[in-house]
């Protein structure tokens, strides 16, 4: 789907390509950095500094750091308990014992997390047995990548490149094995596309939640990770388990979703109906702190008779302001005071479950191709992630990514680039804009928190002449960033679907009406 130009391609070369520059990138690029100062890296980041779902992370980062009233144990069988049975237990026992040590080297960063009077000041979320979120106030997100940004800049062998589109991998294949060997990007303010070669490549470039109409998610948030590695030929799995949070702020006049904390509810809000009912204990014994699965559909269902709130009310004014400042404030400036108001929520779009097929060191089924963060199923979550483990879960496969690297550095390779870079267009914002709301709207309806087979093959059709209609705007008018980023939401529908079908059990976050309602030995719940 390109079309080459004329000019001679301006190659660039690095030793470790990383495409994403939220938590689990960044944390690589640094590692990488202090080990190897002789060595090149560069990032691709496809917005501003500091720009990724990582930054509005307002939970925090579940770690065990009281061992009389936690445990390793207890931090594994809740983060299998949520997962419905379906993680890799190996890869949970890893990821888990190793948070400690992972958030020393935050620390030691400069990243500063709240403390009380006896050490860290351990929050409680959903699914969870005991208080072990580590947080800072209701930001805790934008604070990390805040002193991994100025960590990162301490190096000089670190070249950022902002406002910058990964579109594809590049691979050089022979008949034993597929190779990546770096990728096709378009540089800030540019109409061409160029090449760049890396020995080693990293995605790391967030989640999908852009192909729904309500999302927690920014608008970066295209899938292109998942969409370019699949071009590419690796392997894609668990798509169907998309994660929607329970409790985003219902504001319909908002151009973005903003995410009520479930650390609200482990502060001990409440949810209720509008006639007062606090209605989650007939869905599960432990109520609104129930996991996320659970509570979506609760929420779900009882949004079909009446609207849905968090009550803060009988909270204390004085620390609820202190803990949630972020809240308390985005609330008020829409006119609801959450120490004396009920605050409208409902679920959305949050985080993928599936991905990028990868092992314990990160690496993908191609050669010289990695993946961290949100857009690799490691297998930690399996079919619904447990609140605040996904930034814990950056951090350790960054690492165990970054000790892989470091065996192989020295390693050469071959490569043979295009001699041609490719010239790209102005597509017409105008198509691109409605396949994109078309393709919203249709995953919304069709591949929500409930789903059937009959509106997943629908939405399958649909999202199949939405693809032939982006084909003709190609054919048109060639290749552009909004182009890129419609064929990557495509591509991720598509998979979500196609994987919906396929999942005959209902597992986690994935519900479809017309499954067999399978009884799990280790969660028995019901919708």
């Amino acid at each position: 789907m390109t079309k080459p130009g004329k000019e001679r391609n301006e190659n660039k070369y690095s030793d470790v390509l990383i495409i994403g520059a939220g938590i689990a990138g960044l944390c690589l690029g640094i590692k990488i950095a202090q080990r190897f100062c002789d060595k090149k890296i560069v990032i691709l980041s496809k917005d501003r500094p500091g720009e990724s779902n990582t930054r509005y992370a307002q939970g925090g980062i579940a770690v065990v750091t009281d061992l009389k009233k936690d445990s390793f144990q207890q931090h594994i069988a809740d983060t299998l308990l949520a997962g419905d049975g379906l993680c890799n237990e190996e890869v949970v026992r890893c990821v888990v014992k190793e948070g400690p040590d992972r958030l020393k080297e935050l620390e030691e960063w400069g990243t500063v997390f709240d403390k009380s009077s006896y050490g860290l000041d351990l929050g409680l979320e959903g699914g969870h047995s005991a208080h072990r979120i580590i947080h800072k106030k209701d930001k805790t997100g934008f604070h990390i990548i805040d002193s991994l940004l100025r960590m990162i800049a301490r190096f000089p062998n670190v070249e950022i490149l902002w406002n910058t589109l990964a579109v594809d991998l590049l691979t050089a294949e022979d008949k034993e094995n597929n190779q990546c060997i770096g990728a096709t990007y378009i540089p800030n303010n540019s109409n061409k596309i160029r090449s760049i070669q890396s020995s080693f490549t990293v995605l790391s470039t967030g989640g999908i939640g852009q192909i729904y109409s309500v999302t927690t998610n920014p608008n970066i948030a295209t899938g292109d990770g998942i969409a370019i590695a699949y071009r590419a030929g690796a392997k894609i799995r668990d798509m169907q388990f998309v994660q929607f949070h329970p409790t985003a702020l219902d504001a319909p006049k908002e151009d973005t979703t903003f995410l009520i904390s479930e650390a609200l509810r482990g502060f001990g809000a409440y949810l209720i109906t509008r006639d007062g009912n606090r209605f989650m204990f007939k869905y599960d014994k432990r109520g609104e702190m129930a996991s996320r699965d659970i509570v979506s559909r609760a929420i779900f269902n009882e949004s079909l008779y009446q609207p849905v709130y968090i009550d803060c009310r009988h909270l204390d004014k004085r620390d609820l302001i202190t803990h949630f400042p972020n809240i308390y404030q985005k609330c008020l400036s829409l006119g609801l005071d959450i120490t004396c108001e009920l605050v409208p929520v409902l679920p959305a779009a949050h985080y993928l479950c599936g991905g990028i097929d990868t092992n314990l060191c990160a690496q993908t089924s191609i050669n010289g191709l990695y993946a961290i963060g949100e857009c690799a199923r490691t297998g930690l979550h399996g079919a619904n992630r447990l609140a605040s483990n996904s930034l814990l879960e950056a951090l350790v496969f960054a690492h165990f990514c970054f000790q892989d690297i470091e065996t192989r550095m020295f390693r050469f390779v071959e490569t043979v680039f295009p001699s041609e870079i490719l010239i790209i267009h102005n597509s017409p914002s105008d198509k691109l804009l409605a396949i994109q709301s078309k393709l919203k709207l249709t995953m919304s309806e069709k591949a929500g928190i409930i789903r059937t087979n009959e509106g997943l093959m629908a939405g399958l059709d649909i999202v199949r002449e939405l693809s032939v209609e982006l084909e003709l705007v190609f054919q048109e008018f060639g290749m552009s960033w909004m182009f890129c980023e419609t064929r990557n939401l495509l591509i991720v529908a598509t998979l979500v679907l196609q994987q919906s079908l396929n999942q005959k059990e209902n597992r986690g976050t994935f519900y479809n009406y017309d499954n067999q309602e399978v009884v799990n030995p280790i969660l028995k719940h019901h919708v």
